[in-house]
């Protein structure tokens, strides 16, 4: 069975990543999110499958740096212990480091742009739609602005 991250920030990235439920179990999955407290609900229904990263905020950029550092750190090293062939993502800087992991040790990316975008990419899917193996946007219209992505409503 092919193992798959499925990773994003918190709040309505998670939301739209919490949509693909129905898919987790077609695969060895784990879900990766920032841990916050409106994200501790989720270690009772998921358990193990659950890793958190720490939540950093752009707002308090000192605390940005050195937290988003920590983040870089872990988020290899859960690339290295769970090993995935696919890493699924619907966004923020929190996926980011493990996508570029992914692309090194070669590890299938997949990134979902946010349906809230409907004129203009984010700065997230401008980082990593150049490395992603399959593209998607929720907008006709996006299609304009990542020409190798696919629309899927």
């Amino acid at each position: 069975m092919k193992k798959v991250i499925f990773i994003s920030s918190t709040g309505g990235h998670l939301h739209e990543l919490l949509n693909l439920e129905s898919l987790f179990n077609l695969y060895d999955y784990y879900i990766i999110t920032e841990k916050d407290k409106s994200t501790k609900y989720l270690k009772d229904k998921y358990e193990y499958r659950l890793k958190f990263l720490p939540y950093c905020t752009r707002s308090k950029i000192f605390q940005y740096i050195f937290l988003y550092s920590y983040l870089i750190i872990k988020s290899f090293i859960l690339y290295l212990k769970i090993k995935p062939d696919a890493i699924v993502t619907t966004g923020t800087h929190t996926a980011i480091p493990i996508c570029y992991f992914g692309k090194v040790f070669g590890s299938r990316i997949i990134y979902i742009e946010t349906f809230a975008n409907i004129n203009k990419r984010t700065l997230t899917g401008k980082i990593i739609y150049p490395i992603s193996d399959l593209f998607i946007v929720q907008w006709d219209k996006m299609k304009k602005l990542y020409p190798k992505a696919i629309c899927i409503k």
